[in-house]
């Protein structure tokens, strides 16, 4: 679910991107977005990809079933590009549906470099344990019945 949907009810032409983005990244590495991989207990999908992406080591990411070599390292490579390029935080920022069957269909076509995903999130004890606060509101709901 794209941020824009989730945070604020909005729904656009970029929310479709962004789930392709995701669709893309679970069909490579073989995983569900949701859930906790075992690599590091506090990633996700989105944000797992991303820490490899931006370590130099994107193909970790590329499902065991996948076979990999030197000659579809480079359309792998470019796939795990287009789907972090779909999942920018600021819809913004992701290409169009357009552009990314260009992105993808063309080899030739140079691919900007992505920005973090809006879902990364890394969380350690510490920051959990300073971050915990509590609001507390008193609300009045009515609700108005016909006779």
């Amino acid at each position: 679910m794209s941020p824009e949907y989730a945070m604020d009810g909005v729904f656009s032409v970029k929310s479709d991107v962004f789930s392709f983005g995701v669709l893309v990244l679970e069909i490579i590495s073989g995983k569900k977005n949701r859930g906790i991989f075992s690599v590091e207990p506090s990633l996700n999908l989105l944000s797992y990809a991303w820490t490899l992406w931006k370590d130099g080591k994107a193909l970790e990411l590329l499902d065991s079933s996948i076979s990999s070599n030197s000659n579809n390292n480079l359309q792998i490579m470019r796939c795990i590009q287009v789907g972090l390029l779909c999942v920018q935080d600021r819809q913004e920022d992701r290409p169009h549906m357009s552009e990314v069957v260009l992105m993808l269909n063309s080899l030739n076509t140079s691919l900007p470099e992505p920005k973090q995903p809006v879902y990364f999130s890394v969380r350690d004890a510490s920051d959990m344990e300073s971050s915990s606060s509590c609001t507390v509101s008193d609300i009045t709901v009515t609700v108005i019945e016909p006779r």
